[in-house]
């Protein structure tokens, strides 16, 4: 495992979970790390990475920004190449880096590589841009995927999200009054982070489990 990983959960679990990072947060984020233990926790295996606009920030300390699509998927494809997983495969992200698994997603599952795709607040949209939608290539999606989302989200909301066309291989699970971290207000709903979290791992650990290893398709 290269050193440049964040691996959490254990060695011989028969599932993995390869998570990005979204827009402006680095792997290790006490939510990055907060998600991690908690799907750990249910005996997953969970690796983490940093593109490379994001790692390099360590060294040089400049905010840059994400840099094109087309190059953070070559960079995720490069990560699951060398990988070299067993067992049943997830290829997912918070934001920004769910976007872009969600992107390579059909290829990978295509060539037998991935089982599914998760998604961690899907910003179907820019915020204030409704109408700027991300979700062409979610009509047609193959794999089975799981986005779980706020209904609050500033990045696609409930109300929102129930108009797009969306592949009958998406399920969406929603986190009462969760913002785009699922964060609910706990005065209105009286729910708290930690709750929400909970339920995304218990909800992850069941799909993922219905999942086809790569290959035995």
């Amino acid at each position: 495992m290269p050193d440049d990983f964040l691996v959490t959960g254990p060695e011989d679990a028969k599932i993995t979970i390869v998570l990005a990072h979204g827009a402006g947060g680095a792997m290790d984020t006490m939510w990055m790390e907060n998600m991690s233990s908690a799907f750990a926790d249910k005996g997953l295996r969970v690796v983490r990475f940093e593109f490379d606009y994001m790692a390099a920030r360590r060294s040089t300390g400049k905010r840059s920004p994400p840099p094109r699509a087309e190059l953070l998927k070559q960079e995720y494809e490069a990560v699951i190449d060398g990988l070299g997983a067993r067992g049943t495969l997830v290829i997912a992200g918070k934001s920004m880096g769910g976007r872009v698994a969600s992107m390579i997603a059909d290829d990978l599952y295509d060539t037998g590589k991935i089982s599914g795709l998760l998604c961690l607040g899907y910003p179907f949209h820019p915020i204030g841009k409704p109408d700027s939608l991300r979700t062409d290539h979610l009509a047609e999606m193959k794999p089975p995927a799981l986005i779980c989302q706020g209904t609050r989200d500033l990045f696609g909301s409930r109300e929102e999200v129930s108009g797009y066309t969306l592949s009958k291989m998406i399920e969406i699970l929603w986190l009462e009054d969760g913002d785009h971290d699922f964060r609910p207000r706990k005065a209105v709903s009286g729910l708290t982070i930690a709750e929400h979290v909970t339920v995304i791992a218990d909800h992850v650990t069941r799909w993922a489990a219905s999942l086809r290893t790569p290959g035995s398709r």
